[in-house]
């Protein structure tokens, strides 16, 4: 007599995918990278002569603040330039990747972007390969999903589709990096309505999301904000806050306001996954409030010591 003997294997458990795969990008470095070359740091060292001077360089220009990349005419070597720079130094580089065609559609100063959905396309997977496998993170297109109000609907499923295509390039090319989608601000959008957007957008594919990018808001305002947007998507994804400009809370107006302050250094915590100056201090928000002529994107060292002295 022959025997059949049958095993029943259990039920396959179906777990959540995990929302990244990268390996932490902070546990691989010692530090934030300090850029020499910013904005307030080269206006330093080229203006030795002004009393300004060592003002600006003491509390911004030695501190860590992201490099924004925009259409640059090789960006995966200016990547991969920047964040070899701060691999040698085993430090950790943050960059924002800013060029998502119509970039700035509410705002207005900082509008442009690249050219076309496909040239986009080959701008980003260029982006995420310069950075490779060193450890990095990236802001993923400031004001982008909050600004889709300004936009027509073939515009919003044009940058929606984008905006997951940068996602899914930088989850596989760049297996070291955290990345983050930016999810506004606590003034601007629902958190129902942006956590939306953010699942539209492939905030699975990458760590997180960020909140208060180049605004004023307090990092505990932006904090429960960004916990209000966690309740509606449905999981805790972590985010960072950039606390460049948010020492005396957001006043009055987004544009260049008068009597903001500094906010607290770049660290890892703090209320969030990563407290990070975003933008960089001293950089006009365009020409509107206290610098009229400045314009956007151009380093003021005059709006630059008002944040000093919270003026």
């Amino acid at each position: 007599m022959r025997w059949i003997i049958r095993f029943t294997l259990p039920a396959l458990l179906v777990l959540p995918v995990p929302s990244a795969h990268a390996a932490s990008p902070i546990d691989l470095t010692s530090g934030f990278y300090v850029n020499p070359g910013s904005a307030p740091a080269t206006w330093a060292r080229t203006n030795p002569g002004d009393s300004r001077a060592a003002r600006v360089q003491s509390s911004i220009g030695s501190k860590p603040i992201a490099r924004w990349f925009g259409n640059d005419s090789d960006i995966g070597s200016a990547v991969a330039n920047y964040t070899g720079a701060a691999d040698g130094q085993d430090k950790l580089p943050v960059l924002v990747a800013y060029n998502i065609p119509n970039r700035d559609a509410c705002g207005g100063h900082s509008g442009g972007g690249a050219g076309s959905a496909a040239a986009y396309r080959t701008w980003i997977s260029s982006f995420a390969a310069g950075i490779g496998t060193k450890p990095a993170v990236v802001i993923i297109e400031p004001d982008a999903l909050a600004a889709y109000d300004c936009l027509t609907a073939a515009q919003r499923a044009e940058m929606a589709g984008l905006l997951l295509y940068a996602t899914e390039q930088l989850k596989a090319k760049a297996p070291n990096t955290y990345a983050y989608l930016d999810g506004g601000n606590p003034g601007w959008v629902a958190a129902s309505t942006i956590a939306y957007r953010l699942n539209e957008a492939g905030i699975r594919n990458v760590r997180g999301f960020s909140v208060n990018v180049s605004n004023y808001y307090t990092t505990s305002q932006s904090a429960t904000y960004a916990n209000s947007v966690n309740g509606f998507l449905g999981y805790a994804a972590k985010f960072v806050v950039d606390t460049s400009r948010n020492g005396n809370g957001r006043g009055d107006g987004w544009c260049n306001p008068a009597g903001r302050r500094l906010g607290v250094t770049p660290q890892a915590g703090g209320g969030a996954e990563m407290l990070l100056w975003v933008k960089t201090p001293g950089v006009s928000d365009g020409t509107c409030g206290i610098a009229p002529t400045t314009p956007a994107g151009t380093f003021n060292p005059d709006l630059a010591i008002r944040l000093i002295d919270g003026t």
